[in-house]
């Protein structure tokens, strides 16, 4: 064999391994970027934490709503299907305050899950004890007030930070801006109600307990802490002499309730119904800050009357 040949073969001895790891550390390469692409799975119990997961997390993460839409969040229970959906989720999002109860079925099966209380640091109401047997429990419905809500959405961005490090400035940034229209609606709510000189309201249920002490307003209500009770005849009657004393016009109403009872106390006050939404259930085509807004303009009507 001559010189030229034994080159020959020694340049493609060699080329053949290169080329074969110059291949290898290119689909390498592609397996890493996209594990590094790869979206966090998120899941959140209720609309509003939806709505403020997906924009915290934004294009880092998939994200998914737990209790299916239309469902009232208080009378919901997870099948085991939906608990063991609920173990492959890198995160777990919900608003504490009891409004979760069988989030404790999902501990009890896997106390490795992360769970992010979104109440953590928000200081809380009590509820009558009357209403619960004499045991104090505290009001949930911390997401009505916007005050309280940008304290939710830095919890989110602080679980996606701890479990997403490396992206801690693009959540901390989405939170950031959505605070920003949470400020906004803090005071857009402030100046219009500033005007009014009514401070009662009466909702159906017991849900806007924050929000009217954020904004020094008095909440009566049709029924307790679950829009699922039915209230007494006797109950009705002592609704509607209240109505009177306070001289309130408007009853108010929820999605996902009959309105029926609303209905019945605003014709013996000779007033009308609207919607005052405890934001729990998705609405299409509409999002939490025009939820919000349109019950200012309903509360309004009432108190600036």
């Amino acid at each position: 064999m001559n010189n030229d040949a034994r080159a020959a073969i020694l340049a493609i001895s060699l080329v053949i391994p290169l080329s074969i790891f110059i291949l290898w550390s290119s689909e390498n390469n592609n397996v890493t970027g996209f594990s590094e692409k790869r979206q966090l799975k998120v899941l959140a119990s209720f609309y509003p934490l939806y709505e403020f997961t997906k924009i915290v997390g934004g294009e880092r993460i998939d994200v998914s709503i737990i209790i299916p839409p239309g469902i009232e969040p208080h009378e919901w229970e997870p099948t085991i299907q939906d608990l063991q959906k609920m173990q492959s989720a890198d995160m777990i999002v919900i608003n504490g305050v009891d409004f979760e109860p069988w989030i404790t079925k999902l501990v009890s099966v896997n106390h490795d899950i992360l769970i992010l209380d979104t109440s953590n640091g928000i200081p809380l109401l009590e509820k009558d004890k009357h209403v619960f047997n004499n045991k104090i429990q505290n009001d949930p419905h911390i997401w009505l007030d916007p005050v309280l809500a940008k304290k939710q959405i830095q919890n989110i961005a602080n679980g996606l930070i701890k479990i997403d490090p490396q992206n801690a400035d693009y959540y901390q940034e989405n939170a950031n801006a959505y605070t920003t229209k949470l400020i906004l609606l803090d005071n857009k709510i402030r100046n219009d109600l500033s005007v009014c000189l009514k401070k009662d309201f009466l909702a159906f249920h017991d849900a806007f307990s924050y929000f009217a002490k954020e904004y020094d307003l008095n909440q009566n209500t049709i029924i307790g802490i679950n829009p699922s009770e039915e209230p007494t005849a006797v109950t009705l009657q002592q609704i509607v002499q209240k109505a009177q004393n306070l001289d309130l016009h408007i009853i108010f109403t929820e999605e996902a309730v009959n309105p029926r009872v609303s209905e019945v106390i605003a014709d013996e006050i000779g007033g009308k119904v609207l919607t005052l939404s405890p934001i729990e259930i998705h609405e299409k085509n509409s999002n939490y800050i025009k939820r919000m807004e349109q019950n200012l303009l309903n509360l309004k009507e009432e108190l600036c009357s």
